[in-house]
């Protein structure tokens, strides 16, 4: 599967470190597991209506047209106020992607240790107040109750433009961060979530090797990795004993089918190179909205893969990709055939299938066009 990594033409600049320091997020504990059974799958055998796509299906039988909304930070609670009763009205399941420094008061900052940086340093910040952590819990637990995932963000946010940036790191320096992870998140039982579920992640800034992070993954039984990039839409496919979710790099024709990320920094970077211009809001919004629309109909219409949309909590250039998610997340999901759904969801119907039609799915053509 080709991959290309976020840093680019289209990609995330140097001017990262400074947009991404109004990240927020939040984690939970996960100790290992048995790694035979996602949550998705226990929820979804034990729930009393099973959604009637978790099963098994026939070789000439097209698959439901996942979409796979993440948003990394997911901090926000004025964000979680607009997503929470959206994604209920459209029987959505999100994917937040949270960091774990942001369960750390201000005053427990000393509590962390990014590799290679300072104890105490973090380039997004920390939790602030206590009260402000609490908040953030609150609304997590809210989205865990309405059948959201939570996925790890890591913790410091090190990207190239806070350097020593997080591409480089070890396997030993991967687990270092999911250690001290699941060891800060340990310390706020409040946030009441199964032992095992954060089944996987999404490194800062895309930045990983996946020689060295797909083993720490795997060391701790966690299930899959969404950091790469694919040229065009794909199926997921196993690496190291992880699943590997990409995001696709599309044509936009608004920039000259240029081929942007799927992701919403990089939207906005390739408009303008990430300049607040809240007066363009609305140009901004469409621009990423049709990005969207033309993806999913791209996939639908072909080799079916999951369409992963990737987002944050943040309302960049007067809220124009909040806007772009939340209007496609509202139209989509209620579509025939289609599914919006986490991650583990993806994955407890991929292991219902089989192996056969996995590959013949993933032998199809990925679409390319926007």
């Amino acid at each position: 599967m080709a991959t290309r990594r976020r840093w680019g033409p289209i990609g995330v600049a140097a001017g990262l470190t400074v947009t991404f320091v109004i990240l927020l997020g939040i984690g939970t504990v996960r100790p290992d597991h048995d790694r035979s059974t996602t949550p998705a799958t226990a929820v979804a055998e034990t729930a009393e209506t099973k959604p009637p796509w978790l099963r098994r299906y026939a070789p000439d039988e097209l698959p439901p047209q996942f979409v796979l909304f993440s948003f990394d930070g997911a901090g926000s609670h004025e964000v979680w106020q607009r997503l929470l009763p959206a994604a209920e009205a459209s029987g959505a399941h999100l994917t937040a992607f949270l960091s774990g420094v942001y369960l750390l008061p201000d005053e427990r900052k000393g509590e962390y240790t990014g590799p290679g940086h300072p104890q105490g340093e973090s380039a997004i910040g920390f939790g602030g107040t206590a009260e402000q952590v609490r908040e953030r819990i609150a609304d997590l637990s809210a989205a865990v109750r309405a059948g959201h995932e939570i996925g790890t963000h890591y913790n410091g946010h090190f990207c190239k433009g806070a350097a020593p940036g997080a591409a480089p790191w070890t396997t030993a320096d991967w687990s270092s961060e999911l250690s001290q992870f699941f060891g800060i998140l340990g310390a706020a039982p409040e946030l009441k979530l199964a032992g095992d579920a954060v089944q996987g992640g999404r490194t800062p800034c895309l930045e990983a090797r996946p020689e060295a992070l797909l083993p720490a993954l795997a060391a701790r039984g966690m299930d899959y990795d969404a950091s790469q990039v694919s040229d065009g839409i794909a199926w997921p496919a196993m690496h190291d004993g992880v699943w590997q979710f990409t995001l696709p790099e599309m044509r936009v024709p608004a920039l000259r089918n240029r081929k942007v990320i799927m992701m919403d920094y990089n939207l906005w970077f390739g408009m303008n190179r990430a300049k607040e211009e809240p007066a363009r809001a609305e140009e901004f919004t469409t621009i990423a909205l049709d990005t969207y629309r033309s993806a999913y109909a791209a996939a639908l219409g072909g080799n079916r893969a999951p369409l992963l949309v990737g987002n944050h909590f943040n309302d960049w250039s007067g809220g124009a990709f909040a806007a772009a998610a939340e209007r496609f997340l509202a139209e989509v999901c209620t579509k025939p055939d289609t599914v919006c759904a986490t991650y583990s969801e993806v994955i407890a119907w991929m292991k219902l299938q089989d192996a056969a039609v996995l590959d013949a799915l993933r032998a199809l053509p990925k679409p390319l066009a926007g």
